[in-house]
Parts: C-alpha cells; structure tokens; sequence
C-alpha cells in the first residue's frame, strides 16, 4: 500500500505513524526497511497488527507527493540506507522466518530452506526455522513473543 503525503509533512507522518496506524486497528509492530531509513521523501513500513494471523503484514510505502510517482527513488543511494546499528537482524530473521513458513504451507520447502538457511544448517527447514527463532530471540529477547508464534505456527505446517 502506498501512502502519499505532501512534501513539507512527509517528517511529521513518519514521527505519528505508528499512532495514525492505530487508529485503524492496534499496532503490535513497526519496522523500517533498512534501504530507505534515512531517505529524504521515502520509507517503507512493515506493519504488524495486533491480533492479525502472521501472514497479514502491511508493507506501507510512505512517499512524499514529489516522489510518489518515481518507483525507484532512492533505490540506489547508499546515504538512505541505515548503517549496521540502526535496524534489527534478528527481526529482519523473523520477518524471513514467517515468509519460510509460508513456504512450507504452500508446500515449498525449498523456498523455506533458501530464506532460513545459514550455515550450520540440517537441511530440514523446520529444524533449522526452530534453530533461527532461538538464535533471533538470544539477540532480543523482546521479540519472543513474535518467535513463539512463528514456532508454533510452523508446527502446525509439519
């Protein structure tokens, strides 16, 4: 989804985005992709509403009005990329995470595989997806909830 916004309020949507996206139901995450986290007139936003199945994420492409039209502004200009200490690892795993269990309800395990896999790995993608959800939650332990979730979401997939 796309979103808009005239040039001169672009920063203020960003600073109240998380409470305007509550308004439409409440908000249990926000992230930032990290290619556009320091861009001028352009973020995409991953929501994730409370109550919502895992599957149901928002991606929301928030564009300054200048820019709304030009698919690939800032794409390739490393001032918006956010450094490694500005954006989360293991919940960008866990975002991967959940798209591998995706996968493995499509019956797709080697798409599971390809989006969970590091070394070590088993080659079994639901070893492995337990073994990235544990490592994630290590990291930040805040994001045990979301991994609980994910785990107990692939078991229902075996």
């Amino acid at each position: 989804m796309r979103w808009v916004v005239p040039d001169a309020a672009f920063p203020s949507c960003l600073a109240t985005r998380t409470a305007a996206l509550a308004r439409v139901r409440p908000v249990e995450q926000v992230r930032s992709d990290p290619d556009f986290l320091h861009s001028d007139r352009r973020r995409l936003l991953f929501v994730r509403f409370a109550g919502f199945p895992l599957f149901w994420r928002l991606d929301l492409d928030v564009r300054a009005a200048s820019v709304a039209d030009d698919p690939g502004y800032d794409a390739e200009n490393p001032s918006a990329r956010a450094n490694d200490t500005e954006w989360s690892r293991p919940a960008s795993a866990l975002a991967n995470a959940v798209a591998a269990v995706k996968a493995l309800a499509r019956r797709h395990p080697a798409t599971a595989r390809g989006l969970i896999t590091r070394p070590p790995n088993t080659g079994d993608p639901h070893t492995d997806l337990h073994r990235l959800t544990e490592a994630a939650t290590r990291q930040d332990p805040t994001l045990t909830p979301l991994a609980a979730r994910i785990t107990a979401l692939a078991g229902h997939h075996r």
